[in-house]
């Protein structure tokens, strides 16, 4: 009995084994031919394409505006990580100093964004923004993008102050140090690398967004995921390869910053921390 347990567990394992390695290298895979179509001159029934060039990037650079395009969407990117980095570090310090009736209630509906898929909240809001003379604009763009954005950060930040001894801060404030000089002195460079991860998470996050984007976006104020959206379902005939370009200049994007925040965090903390949390 105890071996068939153990050769069913072993079946169960490589199973699983198995169908993980085969999910991560179809993906390589699709990844791969894009990249590789994206430098192909004539890619058609061979393992390698015909020949090599880098016309499409340009060609993609100049046909689908990407000058503009990338433009608008860091000025939108860092717009919201700006705005959801002031309300969600002061949200998630309250969160995670102060105790009070319904404080789990107030968390969970604070997490609701990030519970529910994004259009469930996004028709809606999108619909007010647009009565609101905000469709298509800038600033509809950033605030439909801070609504998932702000919960995020208060997730992310709130281990990091509760990891904080609150005995620092009574003690700078029994020297006198003011709210300003306690936060630039004290609990900033703390809280710093909290902070970045934060942010650069909300940053790829924002890049990577595209349904509540999609809904709000205008001819002027299009991200780099809602552009290649259009680029591959609009109307006319388009090169496949110039496409391709345009999908490895935004996996490149994304990739980059999401690199960057991993130096910062690990996957892992926040899991940790809300698993100590559950067994108090």
């Amino acid at each position: 009995m105890i071996r068939d347990q153990g050769f069913t567990s072993k079946i169960w394992r490589f199973a699983i084994w198995a169908l993980a390695t085969l999910f991560v290298l179809n993906l390589l895979a699709v990844i791969a031919a894009v990249i590789v179509n994206s430098f192909a001159t004539r890619w058609l029934g061979t393992w390698l394409p015909a020949g090599w060039t880098t016309r499409w990037y340009f060609s993609a650079w100049k046909e689908f505006q990407l000058s503009s395009v990338v433009l608008i969407t860091f000025e939108i990117v860092f717009t919201v990580v700006i705005i959801s980095g002031i309300l969600g570090v002061t949200t998630a310090y309250a969160l995670a100093r102060r105790n009070f009736p319904g404080k789990r209630l107030v968390i969970l509906l604070f997490l609701l964004p990030l519970l529910i898929p994004p259009l469930t909240y996004g028709i809606p809001l999108a619909t007010v923004l647009y009565q609101l003379g905000l469709g298509g604009t800038f600033w509809g763009v950033v605030l439909i993008n801070i609504v998932p954005s702000l919960p995020f950060v208060v997730l992310v930040m709130i281990p990091f102050i509760e990891q904080i001894d609150p005995r620092i801060e009574a003690a700078a404030r029994v020297f006198g140090a003011g709210t300003t000089n306690l936060f630039l002195r004290i609990l900033l460079p703390l809280l710093l690398p909290g902070m970045l991860a934060a942010l650069l998470l909300v940053l790829v996050r924002t890049i990577a967004m595209f349904e509540l984007t999609f809904l709000i976006a205008g001819p002027t104020t299009q991200t780099l995921v809602v552009s290649l959206y259009y680029a591959v379902f609009a109307s006319g005939v388009r090169a496949g390869q110039s496409i391709d370009a345009m999908a490895v200049v935004y996996m490149v994007t994304t990739l980059f910053w999401l690199v960057l925040a991993l130096q910062f965090v690990n996957p892992t903390q926040i899991v940790a921390r809300a698993k100590q949390q559950s067994t108090h």
